[in-house]
């Protein structure tokens, strides 16, 4: 096989894998202080004909409380929809049946974007794990489209002040071990 061949091979081989990719659902999340609020984004990446969908998240109660959950622009691109959520449990951690569907006849919406908006607020610092169930995504003939659902974690971080507490304090204890080490000499 010659190598212009060989090379033709080669590309055909990694379009073919790309137009076959899953589609994703991510979450994005900025880090943020004990204290404050974050919003938390769930995004669709690659879909085609998305018609309707549901997922249910479970997050780390200890140091997260959701507030509320609110509809992102992607599924409405298609037409008019009508969104959701079952209940939000904060002593459990777990919102359940988030949900979104367009109303009448047509065609999905097709590419990526933010499917909703999970506004929560921090409690403690560490990293919140998040994790998809119940996850069901559906085209607009009412067949299932399988999707990669990609977990996430917010990072909560202590708020400035206690850094700077700490930082104090670290330099009080340098000056006491300099004393101790000077009335030794």
């Amino acid at each position: 096989m010659t190598i212009l061949k060989k090379c033709l091979a080669a590309m055909l081989l990694a379009a073919s894998t790309q137009a076959f990719a899953l589609p994703t659902l991510s979450l994005s999340a900025s880090p943020a202080t004990v204290g404050s609020t974050v919003d938390l984004a769930v995004r669709i990446s690659d879909v085609a004909d998305l018609y309707g969908y549901q997922f249910t998240l479970t997050f780390d109660s200890a140091l997260l409380k959701a507030n509320s959950v609110t509809e992102g622009a992607f599924l409405g691109t298609a037409g008019p929809t009508s969104s959701g959520v079952s209940a939000i449990d904060n002593a459990t951690g777990l919102i359940s049946f988030v949900f979104n569907t367009r109303l009448g006849a047509g065609a999905g919406a097709f590419g990526s974007g933010d499917l909703a908006h999970i506004s929560f607020d921090t409690l403690a610092a560490g990293s919140a794990a998040l994790t998809f169930s119940d996850v069901l995504f559906l085209d607009s003939n009412q067949n299932e489209i399988v999707v990669t659902a990609d977990n996430g974690s917010v990072q909560v971080v202590p708020e400035p002040a206690t850094y700077m507490m700490m930082g104090v304090g670290l330099l009080a204890l340098g000056a006491m071990r300099r004393r101790q080490l000077g009335a030794r000499a």
